[in-house]
């Protein structure tokens, strides 16, 4: 039987991704999200779905009770795809809003993460996990000041947890990806001009695929990256180092 790889965010676009690709490896697999909807309509009928609350830390235990109930075991692989974007300033936005965002992204990366290492402590296991990130992290962005806080801690978490466990066998890395077009961010891309714009803030000439933040997070997960932890890699098209040539 194959590892078990957890994928939270598995309703949406990048957890589908991530997920195809390590079906294809043959991993057992494991969808968590908050729409029960969108992990219905995913395309993968052979895996273990879960519907809840990540950033709660009852609805993150029962995840990974039902994970030991349908397998035996714990899973040893996690991508922490889940998370949402807020653009907006400061000055617009309300208490609600700002903590949403936090309890989206790092709440649920922290208890999530957390739930991950105790299972594979009391099993005296190794594994290996992947969070995500974003430029906005690392670079100051218009109205992005929540995103960024959250995302921030999350590079935070990654370091400091790798740094725990790493003499467990434990290694934690993430990703911190620019612009990739997904149901999440399709928004950005209404206008004529939108794809030309969004495309020439980034050195290659391009914004993002959801391929390019999927093969990342699978190579960080894999035995190709296991002299790899506590890293932040930048998916992000040469954005957050170099500057693209603007021509007159």
């Amino acid at each position: 039987m194959g590892e078990i790889a957890l994928i939270t965010g598995g309703g949406g676009t990048l957890g589908t991704a991530v997920a195809k690709r390590l079906v294809s490896k043959g991993y057992r697999i494991v969808l968590a999200g908050r729409s029960v909807d969108k992990l219905e309509s995913s395309p993968f009928d052979d895996v273990l779905k879960f519907a809840g609350d990540l950033s709660q830390h009852t609805d993150v235990e029962k995840l990974f009770d039902a994970i030991h109930q349908e397998f035996g075991e714990s899973p040893s692989l996690l991508a922490h795809c889940a998370g949402s974007v807020m653009i907006r300033p400061m000055h617009r936005m309300t208490y609600e809003q700002y903590k949403s965002c936090l309890e989206n992204n790092l709440d649920s990366a922290f208890l999530t993460l957390q739930q991950f290492v105790v299972r594979l402590l009391e099993r005296k296991q190794g594994g290996s996990a992947a969070l995500v990130s974003s430029v906005a992290a690392s670079i100051g962005i218009v109205n992005h000041a929540a995103v960024a806080a959250a995302k921030a801690g999350i590079e935070g978490l990654v370091r400091s947890a790798a740094a725990d466990y790493a003499n467990r066998g434990i290694r934690v890395n993430g990703i911190a990806p620019g612009l990739f077009r997904s149901g999440a961010t399709e928004g950005f891309f209404t206008g004529e001009k939108a794809e030309t714009q969004l495309a020439a803030q980034y050195p290659l000439g391009r914004y993002g695929s959801v391929d390019d933040e999927a093969n990342a997070i699978c190579w960080l997960l894999s035995s190709e990256a296991d002299w790899v932890t506590g890293q932040i890699l930048a998916v992000d098209g040469g954005f957050s180092s170099i500057r693209p040539l603007v021509k007159g």
